[in-house]
């Protein structure tokens, strides 16, 4: 019977794999790494050699599509529920983070997924627009992820 023992070995880190060529996707890291972390983060480029080293036998195209968290006993999140745990890992987000978890708030999670979505969307046309600045990998100024931080629906 492991199944038990599992459950109760807590959590000790979590490895969120993000598109570092994405705006969004980097403003959001940094975010992270300024919140007080009860669960340390460890930020990795999704399709980086790192997370290619650490994680052989992963999607790594996907993680570029969709924001991936890797729990240390290879539990795998993505989409919403990487999202919560990201914010399950912070000292001030825990609650919501539990509250998101449950049916009633389910739709807020969706709904802030659908605005980042948007807000890529506005970025990457305001960009796209004659004269804008092309954005750098990595630059918080340029265009966001395109279509490659897809929601899911």
């Amino acid at each position: 019977m492991t199944a038990p023992a599992l459950r109760s070995t807590p959590l000790r880190r979590l490895t969120v794999l993000y598109d570092a060529d994405c705006s969004l996707c980097v403003h959001l890291r940094h975010w992270l790494r300024r919140q007080r972390q009860l669960v340390p983060l460890n930020l990795v480029p999704a399709g980086s050699q790192e997370a290619h080293r650490l994680f052989p036998a992963l999607d790594h195209r996907r993680t570029l599509r969709e924001i991936t968290v890797i729990g240390d006993r290879g539990q795998i999140y993505s989409g919403s529920a990487a999202w919560i745990v990201c914010l399950w890992a912070l000292a001030e987000h825990r609650p919501r983070a539990h509250w998101l978890a449950t049916p009633a708030g389910a739709p807020f999670v969706r709904v802030t997924m659908l605005a980042a979505a948007k807000y890529r969307e506005l970025s990457g046309a305001q960009a796209a627009a004659p004269g804008a600045p092309a954005g750098t990998p990595g630059d918080t100024a340029g265009p966001p992820c395109d279509d490659r931080c897809e929601i899911p629906r």
